[in-house]
C-alpha cells in the first residue's frame, strides 16, 4: 500500500527494496527555503541494521501490510520474549531486537499489540502508561513546594527518570512507556 512519506509514524512497517523496516522515529522538516522533507529512522527487521532516510514529504513510500493483534506477555528467557494470544492461546516468541527499548516496561500478563507480517512478529506496541515503584530517590526535603524541578529516581524496572520533589522511595507512579517520563502518582 503506497502512502506519502509525511504520513509515516513511529512503529509503522515500511517495505523498501524487498526488505521490511520498522520506523523508529519520523520527523517532518520544513526548512525556510526549499522542499519540506521527512527524516525517517528505521531498523531493518531481518538483521537489525539501523538506516536513516530522507524523503520529500510528497514521495510515495510502500507501507507493508501488517496485522496488529493483542498478546499477553508471559516471560523472558535467553531466546527472547514469549507472548500468548488470549483468543486462540497461540504462543509466539519475539526477539530482543524487536522488543528493543520497550523491554524494561514489560510486566507479566501485560497486554501488548504485536504487528505480525506473514506470521512473524515485526514490531511491538506497549500500553501508553505503566505503573512502577520508585526504588531509589533523594529524600523529601521539608518545606519544598512542588516546583518544576524534578529529582532523579530509579524505578523498579531499573529505568532512571525524573520525579517531582514530593515523591519518596516506595511510591508507585505512572510513567509513559515511550520515554519513561513521570505522569502522576498511581491511584491504587
Amino acid at each position: 500500500m503506497k502512502v506519502i512519506a509525511s504520513s509515516i509514524r513511529k512503529g509503522n512497517i515500511i517495505e523498501q527494496d524487498g526488505k521490511l523496516y520498522v520506523v523508529l522515529s519520523a520527523e517532518n522538516i520544513h526548512p525556510g527555503k526549499g522542499t519540506p522533507v521527512s527524516q525517517i529512522e528505521m531498523r531493518r527487521i531481518g538483521d537489525g541494521v539501523k538506516v536513516a532516510e530522507r524523503y520529500k514529504t510528497t514521495d510515495q513510500v510502500e507501507k507493508a501490510t501488517v496485522e496488529d493483534q493483542n498478546y499477553n506477555f508471559l516471560y523472558e528467557d535467553g531466546d527472547g520474549f514469549h507472548f500468548m494470544n488470549g483468543e486462540n492461546y497461540d504462543q509466539v516468541q519475539v526477539s530482543k531486537e524487536t522488543v528493543g527499548s520497550s523491554a524494561p516496561y514489560l510486566q507479566e500478563n501485560m497486554t501488548v499489540k504485536l504487528s505480525m507480517h506473514d506470521g512473524n512478529p515485526v514490531a511491538i506496541q506497549l500500553p501508553q502508561r505503566v505503573t512502577l515503584e520508585v526504588v531509589e530517590t533523594e529524600p523529601v526535603t521539608k518545606g519544598q513546594t512542588a516546583s518544576s524541578s524534578y529529582k532523579p529516581a530509579i524505578l523498579s524496572n531499573g529505568v532512571r527518570t525524573g520525579v517531582p520533589p514530593h515523591v519518596a522511595t516506595g511510591t508507585r507512579i505512572v510513567v509513559m512507556t515511550e520515554d519513561g517520563s513521570y505522569v502522576e502518582r498511581a491511584k491504587d
